[in-house]
């Protein structure tokens, strides 16, 4: 596993959050069209039948096919990178960090103009703590 310094992680902001919006962006458009395809299915079973309009759903289908590959593409870059994506929903990003020896998780959230949260590889967000001087000093293991 790859560790990353304070400065290293923050550096990798501004790219990571566009491969983030990417992805994220991706969801919605793949979550979108599969909804779409449900509600025809139920309506083509409620009716007995119904007419579809095949190239409308084609054309969806291809949208869908689309935003699979720009997902994967994205989150497979933020993974090479050695950052892991916690939560696709709100655009929630982890990068491991050694400190004083120990494994720590860097966490940063969409929306958030720097890191400034950290937590345990056991508690996960609902334990992230401030981040402090003996993080933003640490060396790491990487450099």
């Amino acid at each position: 596993m790859r560790t990353f310094t304070f400065h290293e992680a923050q550096s990798l902001l501004p790219v990571l959050e566009s491969l983030l919006r990417q992805s994220m962006e991706a969801k919605q458009t793949i979550e979108s069209v599969e909804q779409e395809f449900s509600d025809l299915g139920e309506r083509i079973f409620i009716n007995g039948g119904t007419f579809v309009n095949v190239l409308a759903y084609a054309k969806r289908r291809a949208q869908r096919d689309k935003a699979v590959e720009s997902a994967k593409n994205a989150l497979g870059e933020i993974n090479a990178v050695g950052v892991q994506v916690k939560d696709l929903d709100i655009g929630l990003l982890d990068f491991p960090c050694e400190v004083e020896g120990e494994i720590i998780l860097l966490c940063w959230k969409l929306g958030e103009e720097a890191l400034t949260q950290w937590h345990s590889m056991e508690e996960g967000f609902a334990g992230r703590k401030p981040i402090d001087e003996r993080i933003i000093n640490a060396k790491g293991s990487n450099q």
